[in-house]
């Protein structure tokens, strides 16, 4: 049966950012094909109410509040998968992030934190789970970029230049660890989590929105989720150094922030 594939039984994965969103929705697919997960944050109380969905589908979650921020911190989960459950198979790197800043508001420490938040963290995971992934017999990594990583809009210096970073440390990180290890990313277009409440909860911000977007919505947590099951499962077994977007068929900015020209 097809579907077999996309089943993940006895398989550990570590989810990073898997408090809320799209690390939390991650982590309970994973638990619902069938794999064992170590997830963090910096919220342990989110933490809880995530691990306790994992174990209504029947598996375990390791729940590990942590300040990702530091790679050190990031790094240390692979370590923590094979302690509590033996084995290493999936690393999700959805933590990340940064705010909107105009160009000249943008100093170089604050392209500097955005790069480590977005890439140096999953590169600081991905190092570390590497000796764990082939003891297990390979692996997949999957990281999480964006839209912005694409596409030109004001604001996002920053962010989509440590996205876009990202997307091509995936391709690079593929390359380096092929045949056993295979590395992706889902680049994310507008998703319903948190950093787009101001948006989801305001009806005229959230129309122009969806109307910008080719498939007229937002996008679910839950449909990036189920983009990584797919790359991370044997349904995606010969796909690495890809970047999967998953964006609502963007090929623009759906929601400019309205930065004016300089003078």
């Amino acid at each position: 049966m097809i579907l077999d594939r996309f089943r993940l039984t006895g398989k550990v994965a570590v989810v990073t950012g898997a408090g809320r969103g799209i690390g939390a929705a991650t982590a309970l697919a994973l638990a619902q094909a069938g794999a064992d997960v170590v997830i963090s944050s910096r919220t342990a109380e989110q933490l809880d109410a995530v691990s306790a969905k994992v174990a209504d589908t029947g598996r375990k979650a390791h729940a590990v509040p942590a300040d990702l921020a530091d790679p050190a911190n990031a790094a240390a989960l692979a370590d923590a998968a094979v302690e509590t459950f033996g084995r290493l198979d999936i690393v999700v790197n959805n933590v990340g992030g940064t705010f909107p800043s105009p160009l000249l508001d943008t100093t170089p420490d604050f392209l500097e934190e955005a790069f480590r938040f977005n890439v140096s963290t999953a590169h600081a995971l991905t190092r570390a789970a590497v000796p764990a992934l082939l003891a297990a017999g390979g692996g997949s990594v999957v990281n999480i970029s964006s839209v912005m990583g694409r596409v030109a809009g004001r604001g996002f210096l920053a962010y989509g230049t440590a996205k876009a970073a990202l997307a091509h440390y995936t391709r690079l990180a593929a390359a380096d660890l092929a045949p056993k290890v295979r590395v992706n990313s889902v680049a994310v277009g507008s998703v319903a989590t948190s950093a787009l409440e101001v948006v989801v909860n305001n009806p005229e911000l959230r129309e122009r929105m969806e109307s910008a977007t080719p498939l007229r919505r937002i996008g679910e947590p839950e449909d990036i989720a189920a983009a990584i099951v797919y790359l991370t499962s044997p349904a995606g077994g010969y796909v690495t150094g890809k970047v999967l977007e998953v964006d609502g068929g963007q090929q623009v900015p759906n929601l400019e922030l309205g930065l004016p020209d300089l003078t």
